[in-house]
């Protein structure tokens, strides 16, 4: 029997944290009273087949599914709500930066202003104007419903001010207006999560942000150069924002059977898509309906799907643990695009859904300090920052250091800081080197109070985020062979 050491009973623990936080829909599980029941009566072969490739298909599946459910609950309303809500086809602004009470964004940053774009170009192109932005970060970042990070418009590209059309699978030989460059789209549906950098203690600066938001459009390309053309308003409104929960049990497969035929896979995922057809999984294919399907066999994969959530936050807990070392106590993965790593891309999208190209941000998290124990407000830690040893981003980048409670949400605390990042006003070492400071109460010493960081009461997480990292850096912050994020150190 293999020991369980304490660091991965206290690593399994802060991942349960994690599933807790979740919606109940995506943490179900099956009990013992339901497999139990049945299972000497059981073809075990059929039943272990079924759980098999049902969990292959609930972490293929989920990024499809996910996307599908934020594009339902954030379309639901036909106006903008200054929170990111609001119509298809129009940039929806999110006019400032979340507090404690909003408990409607999992692991928000507290660097950039969102903007929130769904595009349909099932019609027609649609062409997005980028406004000029000057000496600050931008991103306009395309998302497939596969949540690969297929291009991005931006200061790390050095995008130009002007007009791009982004253009469907189908319209990849549409001819343009002079002035208006391709971007071309594997899919129908483009999920932009726009970020601008703007400094959360200054007001002003915000105000500057919201007119580049302004700014940012979306035009259908049959209108473009109608100078009197204006987004449609409703008439009667609807202001309701409607949830749209995860399906669960065989009707999972059946969405995602209808995704896959609305957002047909990429080549490479032919082979996999092989083995789910043998559990009547596929595009077009309704695995609730098919008679022929072996019933020990469904019920196989309707534990699978009740089991799928906590699944993935296991292999999350592998992923971290494989790392730990490796990379100072932090999990760090390369995200936004995944190729044939559907393991990977179920972590993020249950952890990080929306997740940029390496390039343009990496994300090292940390659940545990570096002695492998949990995060706790319990406890003093300093984070030790060597002369130099601040993230290498470029000039155009920035760094921050966010802490949230143990669900993804930031916490009230005394001073109103949530984060530490390169505009905060630190107290720096003689020689150079940076101490911060994470605790329940304020430290008595002046010079350490300066560079406190709040923990609450229970457990939390730390997630640095490094915007534009210098290209030479990335492959040595994404292998731990370069910068890696500084241990978090219990205080003696």
């Amino acid at each position: 029997m293999r020991r369980t050491t304490p660091r991965r009973r206290w690593l399994a623990a802060a991942l349960l944290a994690l599933l807790a936080g979740l919606p109940a829909a995506a943490a179900g599980t099956a009990t013992a009273a339901d497999t139990d029941a049945a299972t000497d009566q059981r073809d075990t072969a059929a039943y272990d087949r079924g759980y098999e490739l049902g969990l292959e298909a609930y972490r293929y599946g989920l990024p499809l599914i996910t996307t599908q459910k934020t594009f339902r609950h954030q379309t639901s309303i036909d106006v903008s709500n200054d929170r990111g809500f609001g119509p298809v086809n129009r940039f929806n602004p999110i006019r400032r930066f979340v507090t404690p009470e909003d408990r409607s964004v999992v692991a928000p940053n507290l660097d950039t202003l969102y903007s929130i774009a769904w595009l349909d170009l099932s019609r027609q192109p649609q062409v997005v104007h980028v406004p000029r932005v000057e000496d600050r970060y931008f991103v306009i970042p395309l998302m497939s419903p596969y949540t690969e990070n297929f291009a991005n418009l931006g200061s790390v590209r050095r995008t130009a001010p002007g007009d791009y059309a982004i253009v469907g699978p189908d319209d990849h030989d549409v001819r343009l207006p002079a002035g208006v460059r391709k971007v071309r789209s594997p899919y129908d549906r483009v999920w932009i999560i726009e970020r601008i950098y703007a400094d959360n203690d200054s007001l002003a600066d915000q105000r500057r942000v919201n007119r580049i938001q302004d700014r940012t459009t979306v035009t259908p390309l049959k209108r473009y150069g109608d100078r009197d053309w204006t987004p449609p308003v409703p008439q009667d409104p609807d202001t309701t924002i409607h949830e749209a929960p995860l399906p669960t049990g065989m009707t999972f497969y059946d969405r995602l059977g209808r995704l896959l035929e609305q957002f047909p896979a990429p080549v490479a995922d032919r082979p996999l898509l092989r083995q789910l057809a043998e559990i009547g999984v596929g595009p077009g294919k309704r695995p609730s309906a098919d008679d022929s399907l072996d019933p020990d066999l469904v019920a196989g994969m309707k534990d699978a799907a009740a089991a799928g959530a906590a699944t993935v936050l296991g292999d999350a807990q592998a992923i971290y643990g494989q790392v730990f070392n490796q990379f100072n106590g932090y999990l760090v993965t390369p995200t936004g695009t995944y190729g044939t790593d559907y393991r990977l891309r179920a972590v993020v999208t249950q952890v990080g859904l929306g997740a940029l190209r390496s390039n343009e941000s990496i994300y090292p998290l940390a659940l545990l300090d570096r002695t492998g124990a949990p995060l706790t407000g319990a406890k003093r830690y300093v984070v030790h920052v060597p002369a130099g040893g601040l993230p290498p981003v470029t000039d155009d980048g920035f760094w921050s250091l966010t802490l949230y409670d143990n669900a993804g949400f930031i916490v009230p605390n005394a001073i109103d800081r949530f984060a530490i990042n390169d505009r905060t006003d630190l107290h720096y070492n003689e020689d150079g080197s940076l101490d911060l400071y994470l605790q329940a109460t304020r430290p008595t010493d002046p010079q350490q109070a300066q560079n406190w960081l709040p923990t609450p009461e229970g457990g939390f997480r730390l997630l640095w985020r490094l915007y534009a990292t210098r290209t030479s850096a990335i492959p040595g912050v994404l292998d731990g062979t370069g910068w890696r994020a500084p241990a978090i150190v219990p205080a003696s």
